[in-house]
């Protein structure tokens, strides 16, 4: 398995978004370590914690949309357009049941290997802070699939939204 996660895309708003997410991602990644090097159960920690804040962002979400059982209106509270380019998004599919989304880069990860975290590390921080997108799921009343991960070495991350 080798991480590929190479931007395609840059302007001023997408550097500040990313720069953004970066940050937080060395966060999560230094604090991580951090307890797994003192002897504390940093997974579930820190999953707990990211799962927490998806459950809040997911509120926030469901609170703007007029009706929050319709996938669509979700996804146009989900996805901004600076975000979508931040991640490099494809949107593949979106109706009333479902949302499908490629993220084709990954800001994250970029931090996570500037900080010298190897794949399999790469791995366990993606599924970890993917904990989020669950969080975010639940609150919709939505089921939540990850397949393809760009930190598994895929081309894609695959993220599936339904009821």
């Amino acid at each position: 398995m080798a991480i590929k996660n190479v931007s395609t895309v840059y302007d001023e708003k997408v550097s500040i978004k990313r720069a953004a997410i970066e940050h937080r991602a060395t966060w999560m990644g230094l604090t991580y370590k951090e307890m797994d090097k003192a002897g504390i159960e940093a997974e579930t920690i820190t999953r707990a914690a990211i799962t927490e804040t998806g459950l809040i962002h997911g509120e926030g979400i469901k609170a703007t949309c007029e009706d929050p059982t319709d996938v669509t209106q979700f996804a146009a509270n989900f996805v901004d357009d600076v975000t979508k380019s931040s991640f490099q998004m494809d949107i593949t599919e979106c109706t009333k049941d479902e949302l499908k989304i490629e993220f084709h880069y990954c800001p994250l990860i970029s931090a996570w290997k500037k900080l010298g975290f190897d794949d399999e590390i790469c791995v366990t921080l993606c599924d970890m802070a993917m904990d989020g997108d669950r969080g975010i799921a639940k609150s919709m009343g939505l089921t939540f699939e990850l397949t393809d991960t760009i930190a598994k070495g895929c081309d894609v991350c695959k993220l599936h939204f339904h009821k």
